[in-house]
């Protein structure tokens, strides 16, 4: 089983996925962590990245996607905002992949970005993310106001239930 857990920055897209990953005995990755040095240093200038810098980045994950489906499966923290962002990621998979997607309000957000210490994200590009965040009909959209083993639960839930 492949799930992606999707989002916004400050969605808790890491932390739900390793809990995730956790209940559901699969190993977790985050997206980010393969994001190539020059997005990196883009994000930390605080300029957005457009889809001619996303364009490598999701093309490796989705090797890698294909590569942990063949093997035990897997839970990623992506941000994944846009339609064709989760088609080319899910190009290599065999299997449907589970979608979740994080969401909540703006305040919630924003409050969460500015307690963030250490993260590359610059809080002010939270705008640009929310602009591009196409929400779909066909997956499930998680509000991440209840607390995160609750998120986890109803979430191990709708996947063993399905």
């Amino acid at each position: 089983m492949i799930v992606i857990v999707c989002g916004v920055s400050g969605t808790g897209k890491s932390t739900i996925g390793k809990m995730l990953a956790d209940a559901l005995a699969l190993p977790f990755y985050d997206a980010d962590d393969f994001h190539p040095k020059a997005n990196v240093q883009k994000m930390q200038s605080g300029k957005p990245l457009n889809d001619e810098d996303r364009q490598p980045w999701l093309l490796d994950l989705a090797t890698q996607l294909a590569n942990w489906e063949r093997k035990e499966g897997a839970v990623l923290a992506c941000s994944a905002l846009k339609a064709a962002y989760r088609e080319t990621l899910a190009a290599k998979c065999a299997s449907p992949i589970e979608w979740i997607i994080l969401h909540g309000s703006k305040a919630l957000l924003t409050e969460r970005l500015g307690a963030r210490k250490d993260h590359f994200f610059e809080p002010k590009l939270l705008e640009s993310q929310l602009n591009t965040l196409e929400l779909p009909d066909n997956v499930s959209v998680v509000d991440i106001q209840p607390p995160p083993e609750d998120i986890v639960q109803s979430i191990v839930a709708r996947l063993t239930n399905s």
